[in-house]
């Protein structure tokens, strides 16, 4: 979503980076860039407007101007403002005497029960018990997907087709009480806009079910929309906070810079894909540094603690140094790596993964291809690649699709991997990875 705004970013940054001091018309300049690089991004006006008025305040400060890295010193203003902007720091959901009840609202497509079933499995891996309530009545479709969500998740739905919202909430959380959940989620109706109706109903919702957290999903997609939506709830409800939904979309992404100091509604999630993995805690340093094209490192490591098995991945290491990795533990450490989510994702979260994806081009079928090919090896193949000769090389061809020269290739980069691993005693990472998943230079 950041990338054409990160591109701008950097290349402002660029341009100051060179300059070994800096006056109030260099100062100017650039943030007449940065003014550009927000509008075309549909960043709100208003919002652009006080966001610059910080950063120039602080950019002609005597500080800055003594500096003797201005440049670097204005991108740490950008920085510094731009996390104020999207709220400062990470607002978590509120603590509460079990069970904690969340009220999700939203309009109709905003993604608001997808949500729902992301948030549950969000609670669930950190050892909560939710049940999820279905009280979008207006839509029986709603009822059947939650449904099926909660049955993928292994988490439980509560529902009463033929009922109201306000006797549905009310039974489950007689229900929740009885069977010791402490998280219910409540999966309210949407409209296709903002109207009576909607309101009334929710504030029935909510008045009986007195909820902990009332989270809006607004979609990241729709630009100033989500801006003017999240306005909306705010103006008629006791809104608690926002989930973005579908950050990995191709908008421009304004909508995220500007929703939280229009509303003054903290972002507490961000949907990030379309997996029931790709809901985030929203940091607001953290979704600073990824627009303007720092990375984030904090995030990639919670991913990969989550992910790797720790017992594993150590016994991978010390095989490694002693150049004993074989196709098999490649195969295993790859697969973890695989549930972290697509390797651009991960590359992108690395400091300059942005201009690194530029230049190499890696396409997920190149990684399914790699895999095919170590599954149509026999064990004894994988332990020991020496042993393949034509006709086996010809067999695992045939057997996961490719041609035999993918094949060859495949064992060529890992006996220089392993080689490669042999020399470097202490190793704890995967070396060749990018040759091994097939990443061709950019034409």
């Amino acid at each position: 979503m950041f990338d054409s705004l990160t591109d701008r970013f950097e290349a402002i940054f660029s341009s100051l980076r060179g300059k070994g001091r800096l006056s109030e018309a260099d100062v100017d300049a650039a943030l007449r860039e940065v003014r550009l690089a927000l509008l075309e991004a549909d960043v709100n006006v208003a919002v652009v407007k006080t966001f610059l008025g910080r950063v120039r305040d602080r950019a002609l400060a005597a500080d800055v101007s003594k500096s003797l890295t201005p440049g670097q010193q204005i991108i740490k203003i950008v920085h510094e403002e731009l996390i104020q902007t999207l709220g400062g720091s990470n607002s978590s959901l509120r603590q509460s005497a079990p069970p904690l009840v969340i009220l999700m609202v939203g309009l109709q497509g905003s993604g608001k029960t997808t949500t729902a079933g992301k948030l549950a499995k969000h609670l669930k891996s950190r050892g909560r018990r939710p049940l999820l309530v279905a009280a979008d009545l207006q839509r029986p479709a709603a009822i059947d997907q939650l449904e099926t969500l909660g049955t993928r998740l292994g988490v439980p739905v509560y529902a009463e087709r033929k009922s109201k919202p306000g006797r549905v909430v009310k039974a489950a959380l007689k229900e929740a009480a009885r069977t010791g959940h402490d998280v219910v989620i409540v999966d309210t109706a949407g409209r296709l806009q903002i109207d009576d109706a909607l309101m009334k109903e929710l504030a029935e919702i909510a008045k009986i079910a007195e909820p902990d957290e009332t989270l809006l999903v607004v979609d990241a997609m729709t630009g100033q929309d989500a801006v003017n939506v999240a306005q909306g709830f705010v103006d008629h409800t006791n809104l608690t906070g926002i989930v973005l939904s579908k950050l990995d979309g191709d908008a421009r992404g304004g909508a995220v810079i500007s929703v939280r100091e229009v509303t003054g509604a903290p972002v507490k999630f961000a949907g990030m894909g379309e997996s029931l993995d790709d809901l985030e805690p929203f940091h607001p340093d953290r979704m600073a540094s990824r627009i303007l094209g720092m990375g984030d490192v904090m995030t990639l490591i919670e991913k990969a603690e989550q992910t790797f098995d720790t017992a594993k991945s150590e016994q991978a290491a010390r095989k490694m140094e002693k150049g004993q990795f074989t196709l098999e533990d490649f195969l295993e450490q790859f697969q973890q790596v695989k549930k972290m989510g697509p390797l651009g994702d991960i590359l992108a979260m690395l400091p300059g993964g942005g201009s690194m994806l530029k230049d190499v081009n890696i396409d997920d079928r190149d990684i399914r291809r790699v895999e095919a090919i170590i599954h149509s090896m026999t064990p004894e193949e994988r332990r020991n690649p020496k042993v393949m000769s034509g006709s086996r090389k010809r067999r695992v061809a045939t057997g996961s699709g490719t041609r035999p020269q993918d094949v060859n290739n495949l064992l060529k980069q890992f006996s220089d991997a392993q080689r490669m691993m042999k020399s470097l005693a202490g190793g704890r990472g995967i070396p060749g990875l990018s040759g091994l998943v097939g990443g061709k230079r950019a034409r």
